[in-house]
């Protein structure tokens, strides 16, 4: 009976004994999930903010998850891997082993039991510093990628949908040959010689003057919420701003529709599709991979039938030294392809008649700065020579054109794709992060223009949609295109997303438009 009663007694204390264990492991195994996060979005938050400075959350949805690592970033793919990774993993196991190694420690040095563990006093300053990372960590990420931000746009009263206008566009006029040069990191402040060592736009300024006919738009920005390549490309080609990603995933037919693989905003009408309908032969060059970003998609998808990248340079036979190993080829080979480029093109379109488009995007300008053997460094800072060993070659462009008289029917439309960066990791961070009011560097030829038509200032990128449309010779109804009307009016409509209070248009920019970019992004058409 005695030993049967022992029995009785001992099973309650075996079930609790068998409770504690798996409640302890559990309560390590959350210790160690929450310790990791906090690390891991710390660190992330630090390369975020050291590169990008503060993103958005449809910046890095867009642009992080489609690096690659070669000709994508392939450097900040390492550090991401390494960073956000490895080193949280392998410093979670170091911040959480660590009290037990003390005691091992203290066991060695120690013959007194009550030294054997951390004083009351050591276990809750470490206690506090693992909740700080707990906490801290996802704090710190939330506030760089703008997550609060994002959230609240869902409660905007704004919606693009009711100020989104199709363009409606006819080629009654006289269609010209386009050619569009985006300039990497463009940003207009690098021109002032007093702030910087050397105005580096001095050999394009010099080869686009207005006293000869070339046009330029007064303070140029960069929309609220912009920054990187793609949204500059997606704003001035298609008239919105680059987002709704996450609209869209939540629609049961995105699965299905090929985002991001076969089709890209392909709710939307952008410059290619109206070019290509009206006749145009539309060509991308770049010196970087074309898929990054998906900037392949997005440029098929919406009328150019020809994109060439840094795969296609390297099947030219193009040598290492002509390209930067972690984004791609230098400009000065790009501008010489470019060149034989828009001698093909311009002859095809002497022969059938049919205007085409060459849109060409620089690249050595990109972060982290890349002195390519071309250039010739002759500032204290790399990047200010780098800078202005690049618009040389986009001079020399323009000087081709000249040259081979093809500015008499080709239109010319040079403009930045978003502002340089002025975050702690990039050149020039002193400078520009005290400089307020930047605009994007653009300059303008429009072929036969005798007497030119004043153009509107302070206007944004998604602007440049219908002013690019209009360069290329074509009617737009209203002036108007998506978001934007045309810097070549001054009569912007009141019910224009362009009429809007500056307090009021960047939190439509900003606004979740959740049915708008569900059916932007798969396929269906916005309008009403």
């Amino acid at each position: 009976m005695r030993a049967s009663g022992s029995r009785d007694a001992a099973a309650p204390r075996r079930v609790r004994s068998t409770t504690g264990r798996i409640g302890r492991v559990l309560a390590g195994v959350l210790l160690f999930t929450l310790t990791w996060l906090g690390m891991a979005l710390l660190i992330a938050a630090a390369i975020i903010h050291y590169h990008w400075g503060k993103v958005t959350v449809v910046q890095v949805l867009m642009n992080l998850m489609s690096m690659e690592i070669g000709g994508g970033g392939g450097v900040i793919v390492w550090v991401c891997i390494l960073g956000i990774g490895v080193a949280p993993l392998l410093m979670t196991i170091g911040v959480l082993w660590w009290p037990s190694i003390l005691r091992r420690i203290r066991r060695r040095r120690s013959t007194s039991a009550r030294h054997h563990g951390p004083s009351w006093f050591g276990r809750s300053i470490y206690g506090v510093l693992v909740l700080a990372l707990i906490i801290g960590g996802p704090a710190a990420f939330v506030s760089t990628v703008q997550v609060t931000d994002y959230l609240e746009a869902a409660d905007s009263k704004f919606d693009l949908g009711d100020h989104y206008v199709e363009p409606s566009v006819t080629a009654e006029g006289d269609p010209r040959n386009l050619l569009m040069v985006y300039l990497e990191s463009g940003d207009d402040a690098l021109g002032d010689d007093e702030l910087f060592e050397k105005d580096v736009y001095s050999s394009l300024k010099q080869v686009t003057r207005a006293e000869d006919g070339w046009q330029s738009i007064d303070d140029l920005r960069q929309y609220d919420g912009s920054g990187w390549t793609m949204a500059g490309l997606v704003s001035s080609q298609c008239g919105v701003p680059l987002s709704g990603i996450l609209s869209a995933a939540s629609s049961g037919s995105y699965a299905e529709s090929g985002v991001g693989t076969e089709t890209y905003l392909g709710g939307l009408t952008c410059m290619g599709d109206i070019l290509e309908d009206n006749g145009y032969t539309n060509v991308f060059l770049g010196g970087a991979n074309p898929s990054f970003a998906a900037k392949d998609t997005m440029l098929k998808d919406h009328g150019y039938s020809k994109v060439l990248g840094r795969g296609d340079w390297r099947d030219a036979g193009e040598p290492d030294s002509s390209f930067r190993s972690d984004w791609g080829l230098s400009d000065q080979r790009l501008m010489e392809y470019a060149k034989d480029e828009l001698d093909g093109l311009h002859a095809e379109a002497e022969k059938t008649g049919e205007p085409f488009n060459l849109s060409v995007l620089t690249l050595d300008t990109h972060e982290p700065v890349h002195v390519h053997d071309y250039c010739r460094v002759d500032t204290e800072t790399e990047a200010t020579s780098v800078y202005a060993c690049s618009m040389n070659q986009v001079a020399g462009l323009v000087e081709h054109m000249e040259e081979q008289g093809y500015l008499e029917d080709t239109a010319v439309v040079i403009m930045g794709d978003h502002l340089k960066p002025a975050d702690p990791g990039d050149a020039f961070h002193e400078q520009l992060g005290a400089h307020e009011d930047r605009g994007l560097f653009n300059r303008i030829w429009i072929p036969g223009e005798q007497e030119l038509t004043p153009m509107r200032s302070d206007i944004d990128q998604l602007n440049m949609f219908p002013t690019i449309l209009e360069v290329a010779g074509l009617d737009v109804k209203g002036h108007e295109a998506g978001l934007g009307v045309s810097a070549f009016t001054d009569e912007v409509p009141e019910d224009s997303a362009q009429s809007l209070s500056p307090g009021a248009y960047a939190e439509l920019l900003k606004s979740r438009s959740a049915e708008f970019f569900k059916d932007a992004w798969v396929g269906e058409d916005v309008t009403p």
